[in-house]
């Protein structure tokens, strides 16, 4: 799929798009804590963090580290490339990761909360982001089309993510040959805002990507993980869940 074709509007048409067809989960238990269609992937073995503000803290401060900078440096933006922003909340990343890619990229912010795009929709249209296009996911699936993305954001939202492993499966296909997904996030229990680096490790590593960078950055609050598809993509039902630290070695079992 070339990178112009997912559905890229002028001033952020937003997409809210209805759940998809369930597939996978016939003869599955029923579990009123998850999903349906997260059903056919093991349940995550650790606590998540209740969704936090989107103003992780404010611009003005973020800016004053540096932190985007620093970070689009580190992922390697450039004009021209197509990169997806999920759990973009206020759009922090979304707006400077527009201007980073210019008029011949693109960039889709996404995110689970209707309210947050909302807000996000009119800021687009306010500061004139053509390259900008927004979507609804879903909690165990980001949604987002094949084949058509250089880098994929999670910027201190994948310990809010409840479904893990159904998240990042679905996620890996939108890679295009060579993409890269982004993670940055603090080490500390999920349940207080944060990831373990193992925990992280082990969970993309089940879901079929190799860890290609970390570093500790005081600057970004935390550490950037970077990671890229491995070569074969294990099926839902051959992926072994990971353990917290404190619960166990965050291996899979």
């Amino acid at each position: 799929m070339d990178r112009m074709q997912f559905a890229m509007r002028p001033l952020a048409c937003i997409l809210l798009i209805a759940a998809l067809p369930l597939s996978g989960c016939q003869g599955r238990t029923a579990d009123p804590d998850r999903p349906e269609s997260a059903l056919a992937f093991p349940k995550p073995d650790r606590p998540v963090s209740e969704l936090g503000a989107n103003q992780f803290s404010t611009e003005t401060e973020r800016d004053s580290v540096n932190e985007a900078q620093t970070v689009m440096d580190l992922a390697q933006i450039e004009s021209g490339m197509t990169v997806a922003d999920i759990g973009a909340g206020e759009g922090y990343y979304t707006v400077r990761l527009a201007e980073r890619v210019g008029a011949e990229g693109r960039v889709l912010a996404q995110d689970i909360d209707r309210q947050a795009l909302r807000r996000l929709g009119a800021r687009v249209e306010r500061e004139r982001l053509d390259n900008v296009s927004i979507k609804l996911g879903a909690e165990d699936d980001p949604r987002l089309p094949e084949a058509s993305f250089d880098r994929v954001f999670l910027v201190h939202m994948y310990h809010e993510v409840a479904e893990p492993y159904a998240f990042l499966w679905r996620l890996r296909p939108a890679l295009h040959p060579g993409g890269k997904v982004i993670v940055v996030d603090v080490d500390r229990p999920t349940d207080r805002h944060g990831i373990p680096p193992t925990l992280l490790f082990c969970e993309f590593s089940a879901t079929g990507f190799r860890l290609t960078e970390f570093v500790r950055k005081p600057d970004l609050q935390g550490y950037y993980a970077q990671f890229e598809a491995a070569e074969e993509q294990p099926a839902p039902s051959e992926i072994k869940p990971c353990q917290q630290p404190g619960n166990g070695d965050a291996n899979g079992k």
